[in-house]
């Protein structure tokens, strides 16, 4: 009998049982052979790059979390182990994670023994029955915060799409977004990840949004030329574009920096002309760089983004977020800053039955 034959029961009238055993025992075995021998190292949490993406915003989950909300746990967790066979349809980080993946698979070609590779960890809070369902679920957690989970991940970036986790690991000092799916899908690269960001209370801090905020753009403009070479305080994704730059880096290297697989790109709405030395100076000063740095004088970003088709961008206005995902961009909305407090000043004066 050849190794991989099943064992033969030879017991009578058992021919359509050991027929069903024939078929599992193959598929088993065509697994094993697809299956790679050695798996890939999995990386220490404090030498990798630690991307916390949550169950709701890697997967599409919107009639799972309706069940919730309408009829309550038990029947959301019999409609999940009634369709655990079922796999959940890609959400709008699927193509990011993917894109990190494909990093991954090319930084391990050039160091094998390395552990600075992108680590992937799937956060949720559902009950744990709904674990099978969710494919390489790493951890799951009901009922309490999660930031203690991504402190102890040495989390780099934290994607949710729940607005309150967001703030809350943003409160904590941890980069964090709450990512939103567009209508219409664009193709992304699945060899190059695209990570585009916006600068101020974003890779910077929301000081000259202060400014702009308080008294207009044309102090704004004064203030900035006045402060060229005073580099901006950091804000709450830079440490992000920095472990971004450390991967970049190990490409080039080896040679590759015409081919890396990292590219990011700075997309303001800051004018090159007027204030776009500060931010190019403050990167410089943090010893970092974007592929690209475009300056748009408050043009609308949506329709760049659509040519640059980035795997995320990330803003901390809503307005350019939403005019983003109307282009079909994946985009991150980050909650910090004074345009946040701005915006809830705003939204308290405004009477009742406004729009």
């Amino acid at each position: 009998m050849s190794q991989n034959s099943p064992p033969a029961h030879g017991r009578p009238g058992t021919d359509a049982a050991n027929r069903e055993e024939q078929s599992t025992w193959d598929a088993k075995a065509f697994y094993n052979k697809l299956a790679p021998t050695k798996k890939p190292k999995t990386p220490n949490p404090q030498n990798a790059i630690t991307i916390a993406v949550s169950s709701r915003a890697l997967f599409r989950m919107e009639e799972e979390q309706k069940i919730y909300e309408e009829h309550g746990v038990e029947e959301y967790v019999k409609y999940q182990l009634e369709h655990e066979d079922e796999p959940f349809e890609p959400g709008a980080a699927f193509p990011f994670v993917k894109a990190l993946e494909a990093v991954n698979t090319r930084l391990r070609e050039l160091y094998p023994e390395s552990e600075e590779l992108f680590d992937v960890v799937l956060m949720t809070n559902h009950h744990a029955q709904v674990g099978v369902r969710l494919i390489n679920t790493i951890n799951h957690y009901r009922g309490r915060s999660l930031i203690g989970y991504l402190k102890a991940y040495h989390t780099n970036l934290y994607l949710s799409s729940d607005p309150g986790k967001v703030g809350e690991a943003l409160g904590e000092g941890i980069a964090a977004a709450t990512i939103f799916s567009p209508d219409k899908v664009e193709e992304v690269s699945d060899t190059q990840l695209r990570v585009a960001f916006d600068g101020d209370a974003v890779l910077f801090s929301d000081e000259s949004e202060q400014i702009v905020k308080a008294h207009g753009l044309d102090k704004f403009f004064e203030h900035e030329k006045e402060h060229e070479n005073s580099p901006l305080a950091h804000g709450p994704l830079k440490g992000f574009l920095e472990a971004l730059g450390k991967l970049q880096k190990k490409f080039y290297a080896k040679g590759q920096r015409l081919e890396c697989p990292i590219r990011t790109y700075l997309v303001t709405a800051r004018s090159a002309a007027s204030s776009g030395a500060r931010a190019l100076k403050t990167l410089r000063s943090w010893g970092l760089e974007t592929d690209e740095a475009l300056f748009l004088a408050g043009a609308p970003k949506g329709p760049l983004l659509e040519k640059i088709r980035p795997h995320i961008f990330f803003d901390d206005q809503m307005f350019h977020v939403e005019g983003a995902t109307e282009m079909g961009t994946v985009s991150a909305h980050v909650p910090y800053g004074v345009a946040q407090r701005y915006k809830k000043s705003a939204a308290k004066k405004e009477p009742a039955g406004g729009k």
